[in-house]
């Protein structure tokens, strides 16, 4: 009897693994090009790119194939990737929201200052909010959302000594979004919106005095050739992204866009499992610890974190950054707090 059950059951697996491999190869031919994020770090190297040229090749058994360049390497910063999404110039892209506040601040709802303290919040926080997301894109942009993914934690990398947050006072900061500049500002300090390849010449030549990013990302892009301190509290998550122009994608076989936004899911899912991995190693990177895998060892001080500054960091977050980004978005508040704000037990006003 249990050797009949044996066999059956694997004759199930069988008539499964032959009708998965029937369905990829029925796949038509499909070619795509695709527009990655910044392409020194280790979120394209590990996964954008592999994913793309490898993974979605092999998974679909030849009948998908994919060429993606960076955006930087094509000399974009990354605002623009969004209009040209819109316009039909990149089909498929990645880019970061905080990069696009400035065409709706709708785009800094899952990754307000100091908003989330760690990767698990984060997600809970995009999961909660990509159906508005999602909405918002389709309706302005023309754009089908088919995933949102993290960088590392976002921290500061300073020039000179820092013990607390009090310490960004008369400090100029590097931010790549509003939320981060209002929330500098509330501390004292003066936020500046700067591009992410134009820090390490403008921190080397004494233009800025800190600068916000994440903690693995500062590594590969060289941060610790011109700081010596990181401050270690997350500040937000820098997250991305990742979508195609809705007239694309619609004209992509049904088969094909099921196939896509599965396979585009798990990516998802694997950045998110890494997010709190390469955190860590970017601190063990920067400070040069033995456990460092991922980027360059380095020397900086790796500047703990009090209770005061992680209690600071949630005053400035409700009475400052959430009310200023709730005045230029009143449309979307309610959205907010029916998403987002029950996550983190916030209102914004």
């Amino acid at each position: 009897m249990k050797r009949k059950t044996a066999i059956a059951s694997g004759l199930v697996i069988l008539c499964a693994l032959i009708g998965a491999a029937f369905a990829k190869a029925d796949l038509p031919r499909t070619h795509l090009k695709v527009v990655g994020a910044w392409g020194m770090l280790t979120q394209y190297k590990n996964f954008e790119q592999p994913f793309w040229t490898k993974e979605i090749p092999e998974r679909s058994q030849g009948a998908i194939t994919a060429e993606i360049t960076p955006f930087n390497e094509m000399g974009l910063k990354g605002a623009e990737i969004t209009r040209l999404m819109k316009m039909g110039v990149i089909d498929f892209g990645s880019t970061v929201l905080g990069y696009v506040a400035a065409d709706d601040p709708r785009n800094e709802a899952v990754d307000l200052a100091g908003i989330a303290p760690d990767a698990a919040t984060a997600r809970k926080i995009t999961e909660a909010y990509k159906p508005v997301l999602d909405k918002f894109y389709r309706e302005k942009f023309g754009i089908q959302v088919l995933g949102v993914w993290p960088y590392s934690a976002q921290v500061l990398f300073c020039n000179g000594e820092i013990k607390q947050l009090a310490d960004l006072k008369g400090k100029k900061v590097r931010t790549a979004g509003r939320s981060l500049a209002e929330f500098v500002e509330a501390l004292g300090g003066t936020g500046v919106t700067m591009a992410f390849g134009e820090v390490v010449p403008a921190l080397q030549n004494k233009v800025i005095d800190c600068a916000i990013t994440g903690t693995l990302s500062g590594n590969s892009a060289k941060w610790p050739e011109v700081t010596t301190h990181v401050y270690a509290l997350p500040l937000g998550w820098s997250e991305v992204m990742h979508g195609v122009n809705l007239k694309t994608w619609e004209r992509l076989d049904p088969s094909v866009r099921a196939f896509l936004q599965k396979e585009v899911t798990r990516l998802e899912d694997e950045i998110w499992k890494a997010a709190a991995v390469e955190t860590q190693q970017g601190f063990d990177c920067n400070a040069g610890k033995d456990s460092c895998t991922a980027g360059t060892k380095a020397r900086l001080k790796i500047v703990p974190v009090s209770d005061g500054d992680r209690a600071l960091l949630r005053r400035v977050l409700s009475e400052k950054v959430l009310p200023q980004w709730a005045a230029r978005c009143a449309d979307c508040v309610e959205s907010w707090n029916g998403t987002v704000g029950k996550v983190i037990g916030l209102s914004a006003k």
